[in-house]
């Protein structure tokens, strides 16, 4: 039984092809360089700078959407501003508030945050992520500043600026 599934698995692999072309090479490594600039940006204003904390894990994913995907819903400056402050706040909420467990806290916080992003249409998908970070890492209300206000409005000034104004896109979407 296993070796059949073994089999037709590799059997249906053979016929998966990656269709690598001009167009996707050029957005792929486009995105990639948007994505380690504005990261970088953030990094350098966390780590070299007395400013403050400005990065996030989930930022990272949050630029797949920003340079790889300008145009879907998810990526557009209310939803990831909005998606990343209200997760994060659900997350702190039950760091302070909630005495369970922290199994059950991290689970019961990502279901609360999605529940919202649906709820108040501000769904950005990598900022579901949230909860378990400020979990884990049992972060205080200022987490919400710093990194996230203001690290969220450093990552849509530059993706306005780079996908609207150097790469010509339509961003944000109207």
């Amino acid at each position: 039984m296993l070796t059949s599934s073994i089999k037709n698995c590799i059997k249906g692999s053979k016929n998966i092809m990656i269709n690598i072309n001009k167009e996707i090479f050029k957005k792929a490594l486009l995105a990639g360089i948007f994505s380690a600039f504005t990261i970088g940006v953030l990094t350098v204003l966390t780590y070299k700078s007395a400013l403050g904390l400005f990065i996030a894990g989930s930022f990272g994913s949050s630029m797949v959407l920003l340079f790889g995907f300008p145009e879907s819903p998810f990526a557009q400056p209310k939803n990831v501003f909005f998606g990343h402050l209200v997760t994060a706040l659900v997350g702190v909420v039950f760091v302070a508030l909630v005495p369970l467990p922290i199994f059950i806290n991290i689970a019961l916080a990502v279901g609360v945050g999605i529940f919202l992003m649906i709820l108040l249409n501000i769904v950005h998908p990598p900022a579901g992520g949230n909860p378990i970070m400020v979990i884990i890492g049992s972060v205080s209300y200022d987490y919400l500043l710093s990194p996230i206000i203001f690290g969220c409005i450093i990552i849509i000034s530059l993706a306005i600026l780079i996908n609207k104004f150097l790469l010509k896109k339509n961003y944000p979407l109207k």
